[in-house]
């Protein structure tokens, strides 16, 4: 039976609390000493982990990589197989099932380290941002490290101006 998995987000606000907790209860001298605790062992699971990423084979790290928990502590050492925009790509490609006939109205323009760019050509603004919202979400799960969800739209064309025409006799 699979034990269950953590919530590495609350474990994460947790350990900041604590911290926290330490610096109000021992001063700062106790929250320097609480943060190196912290960095020690980040440092020193990291490098085992590394470890285990090197022992294991492409083929086990793939899998180890499409593990949110996993693929979270891959990310914090920088040791997941996939870079930003590979990951992106797979989030953009989970979430276009669900966008229907909008799915082809989206175009990946650029992604760097904090920032996804995106074109949105169809519908209205709020389709607009249900898409963002979307991308945004899966984005999150899978490249957690970017900040931002641009979506652009292109500026609608304006209306032609009405041909008038002058009726009877020139002036």
């Amino acid at each position: 039976m699979a034990e269950p998995v953590p919530d590495v987000d609350r474990t994460g606000a947790r350990v900041e609390r604590l911290l926290d907790e330490l610096a109000e209860a021992g001063g700062p001298a106790a929250a320097r000493y609480g943060e190196q605790l912290v960095q020690a062992l980040v440092e020193l699971y990291g490098a085992g982990l590394a470890r285990m990423v090197e022992l294991a084979g492409p083929e086990l790290v793939a899998q180890f990589a499409a593990d949110r928990v996993v693929a979270g502590l891959l990310l914090l050492h920088d040791l997941h197989p996939q870079d930003t925009g590979e990951r992106v790509r797979a989030a953009l490609a989970k979430v276009r099932p669900f966008l229907g006939q909008q799915a082809g109205q989206l175009e990946l323009l650029s992604v760097d380290a904090t920032t996804v760019r995106l074109r949105f050509a169809g519908g209205c603004p709020s389709s607009a941002e249900a898409v963002r919202q979307a991308v945004e979400r899966a984005v999150g799960e899978l490249a957690p490290e970017v900040e931002r969800v641009v979506v652009e739209t292109p500026a609608r064309p304006t209306e032609p101006p009405l041909l008038q025409i002058q009726t009877g006799a020139p002036r």
